[in-house]
């Protein structure tokens, strides 16, 4: 399976620093988890305090009960024309 990983990085650091986060959890699925470490180096950047979810990720109905963060962003699949 081939996926495109497209993920508008600028967009999310709007959308937090909208809500005022400082802390966030990031949730991905497996497919997506090797471009983890881009993505976290790119939110530090913005002086965030960024963690990896690394349990299961079933989509928006998987969320992690995390109290410690002030946001979560869940990423997930979407697979393009065949």
């Amino acid at each position: 399976m081939d996926y495109n990983i497209c993920i508008d990085i600028d967009k999310l650091k709007e959308e937090i620093k909208r809500r005022g986060w400082k802390k966030i959890l990031i949730q991905l699925p497996d497919g997506l988890k090797p471009k983890a470490k881009e993505i976290v180096e790119e939110l530090e950047k913005e002086g965030l305090e960024v963690y990896i979810w690394l349990g299961s990720n079933y989509g928006a109905c998987d969320i992690p009960d995390i109290k410690f963060v002030d946001g979560i962003i869940n990423f997930g699949h979407k697979r393009g024309p065949r």
